[in-house]
């Protein structure tokens, strides 16, 4: 059967049930076991992806100055993805027991073996976490080269413009590019972190990138080199934006003003992807987007038996806990991408249509 949303009225929630609804479930997420550390199972994920990693730059040292060495950037992009979910785990302290070893992960899967910043990474999605899709606060829907709102799309001209009309069709292309764009931003971010954060973070990227750029060197020509390059972070950009992408595109937005209770921030701005462990894998388990926004310490492992008990408590309270398939996923948030250039395709068709109540007017239904 398929559920509509309800129409979020915040009005008729009353302030004393909104204190206590997120209460109740944490307590029983804890007596299930669902908040200890798996710190055996992340150690064995680590150790496993490592040696592929490493194992998939060796190959490509091993084939040689050879146009097959290209082949080899599709796993090298895989297990990088897969080292970033790790750093993404850290930042959230899902695997040990002390911040000192969730810095050591973090610098060690994001800075060494993927090459971005992780302290700028995890203050932006920190952001995010806090506020999801608040136009104002979370930096994850602010205006950008693409935009997620009508209201976003005013002054929207030129090039600017002519993203935001054909936004959604864009949408997978644009993401060959993100696995450069992460890595260039966390590098212009050094110059706002602390001295010592800089120093540290600084010195890791120095070593990722001479490591880096001295494996091309002697494995393959410019040339090829170049090419490995792109090749890999356009996969590398696609696959974690198809990770990504599914979680809160085309859900609601709070509007400014508006205050939701934890429970409600983080379950209606969210959406849960169908799957078995196949997707679990792929998507680093971010598939399970509401569970973890409901509590981002919850060890990853863990994230599929936390979801039947919040699903449950979520139905006891009559709040719309969406899930949806994978395609289902992003043609929600291609089509909300392509409702918010509405707008500006009917001024451009000379119609003046304002669609934006329209836009905000839709909400997914589960699958």
């Amino acid at each position: 059967m398929t559920l509509t949303a309800p129409t979020l009225d915040v009005a008729e929630i009353s302030a004393e049930r909104r204190g206590s609804d997120f209460a109740p479930l944490l307590a029983e997420l804890k007596s299930a076991g669902l908040l200890e550390r798996r710190t055996a199972w992340y150690a064995r994920m680590i150790g496993l992806n490592l040696v592929l990693l490493l194992g998939s730059w060796a190959a490509v040292v091993w084939v040689g100055d050879s146009w097959w060495q290209l082949a080899l950037a599709i796993p090298v992009a895989l297990f990088t993805t897969r080292a970033s979910f790790v750093g993404h785990d850290a930042g959230h302290q899902q695997i040990a027991r002390r911040a000192g070893a969730h810095r050591a992960i973090a610098l060690l899967h994001g800075n060494l073996l993927m090459g971005m910043s992780c302290g700028w990474w995890n203050a932006k999605h920190n952001k995010h976490h806090a506020n999801p899709n608040h136009r104002e606060k979370d930096p994850d829907v602010s205006v950008g080269v693409l935009v997620w709102d009508a209201d976003q799309t005013a002054s929207r001209t030129g090039l600017m413009g002519w993203l935001t009309r054909h936004q959604a069709r864009l949408f997978f292309p644009l993401l060959l590019l993100e696995g450069l764009n992460l890595k260039v931003h966390g590098l212009l971010a050094l110059k706002d972190r602390t001295p010592r954060e800089r120093l540290v973070e600084g010195s890791v990227l120095a070593v990722h990138y001479a490591v880096y750029i001295s494996v091309l060197a002697i494995a393959m020509s410019p040339l090829k080199a170049l090419a490995f390059v792109l090749l890999s972070h356009a996969l590398l950009g696609l696959h974690l934006g198809m990770a990504f992408a599914p979680n809160h595109k085309g859900m609601p937005m709070p509007e400014p003003g508006v205050k939701w209770d934890h429970l409600r921030r983080q379950v209606l701005t969210s959406r849960n992807v169908k799957g078995g462990p196949v997707t679990d894998w792929m998507l680093g388990g971010l598939n399970y987007q509401i569970e973890h926004h409901l509590v981002p310490n919850l060890p990853r492992v863990n994230l599929r038996r936390a979801q039947p008990i919040v699903r449950a408590h979520c139905a006891r309270l009559e709040v719309a806990y969406l899930e949806t398939s994978l395609v289902g996923s992003y043609r929600q948030a291609l089509g909300h991408m392509h409702d918010v250039g509405a707008p500006l395709r009917a001024e451009r068709a000379g119609e003046g249509t304002d669609t934006s109540a329209k836009v905000r007017a839709k909400v997914p239904a589960n699958d």
